[in-house]
């Protein structure tokens, strides 16, 4: 296996970036006033527990968040969680328990359950397709194709499901896509000089940052035809990007690069479904990437239930 791209854990800057998501989310809901409602209708002492609780089977992640949205908020609330992440949910598992004040805790509930609902929701969406590839070694891998300042949230959510972390952001990887090709191809450039990409990536970042730390960053060529990837192999990027190719262009792609360039691992994107990835991955390919784990995943149900103390 190749070196691989920086995984997204539970750390500071996930803590930092859920930080400043729950600020947004606390001014979408109150703005500078208060929940008129809840003040109007709960007197400002009254206590309770609630449940939170799976409406679906899935899986769970992002629950130390709870804990950041009662801190941030200063809710006068004690939470108990009762899962860890990566935990299976069937409908009415007890995720945790929230006691305390109940004016904290009916203006909190809708900032919890969505950010839990959608984090689940990614979790849930990449355990499906991991499961369907199961029978290979395939792995299943995110994108950048995110909600806007909610990357490593989401990507940390697909790790929770099984998945492996693409590049988290331009800066953790060198990936020459279509259109760098297309600008590569238009600036002058043959078609025969596909091959030096690689070269070229490499010895600027080795200028620019050391040769120690260019090491560490992957560099990975997106092609869409056979003849491009013949171009490219002899160069040795760390991966290939195979986009959009039918099965049996994937399967010759595993044949030319089993012969030109065993060491470079290929990665498959494009036209990736539950009702093709294994297919996709049966052609022999390393990886598999795959938009819809964070565009396209359905928010998991989770609920809040009053509990009788």
């Amino acid at each position: 296996m190749t070196k691989e791209f920086c995984q997204v854990d539970w750390d500071a800057a996930l803590i930092d970036d859920c930080r400043q998501l729950i600020q947004l989310a606390v001014r979408e809901d109150l703005d500078c006033e208060q929940d008129w409602t809840t003040v109007s209708l709960v007197a400002h002492d009254a206590q309770a527990q609630v449940s939170i609780v799976a409406r679906q089977s899935g899986i769970l992640a992002g629950l130390p968040i709870v804990e950041l949205i009662v801190e941030q908020l200063e809710l006068d609330v004690r939470w108990s969680p009762a899962m860890t992440d990566g935990d299976r949910l069937k409908p009415s598992s007890l995720i945790g328990m929230l006691q305390g004040n109940v004016r904290d805790l009916l203006t909190s509930e809708r900032i919890i359950l969505n950010f839990l609902g959608r984090l689940c929701g990614i979790a849930t969406l990449t355990g499906q397709y991991v499961k369907a590839v199961s029978s290979t070694n395939v792995r299943i891998y995110d994108t950048r194709k995110t909600t806007p300042g909610w990357r490593r949230l989401e990507k940390y959510a697909v790790r929770q499901g099984g998945g492996t972390n693409h590049r988290v952001g331009l800066y953790a990887a060198a990936m020459a896509k279509d259109n760098h090709l297309a600008w590569f191809k238009q600036a002058g450039n043959s078609q025969a000089e596909l091959k030096n990409l690689a070269p070229a990536i490499r010895s600027f970042l080795e200028s620019h940052l050391g040769q120690e730390a260019a090491s560490q960053k992957l560099v990975e060529i997106e092609v869409d035809t056979l003849d491009q990837l013949q171009e490219v192999l002899p160069s040795g990027p760390d991966i290939i990007l195979l986009d959009n190719m039918s099965l049996d262009e994937l399967r010759s792609a595993i044949s030319l690069r089993d012969k030109l360039a065993a060491e470079v691992e290929l990665e498959a994107s494009g036209g990736v479904n539950l009702d093709t990835v294994q297919q996709i991955a049966e052609t022999g390919v390393d990886r598999i990437s795959v938009g819809a784990l964070t565009h396209s995943a359905s928010s998991l149900d989770i609920g809040l239930d009053w509990s009788a103390e």
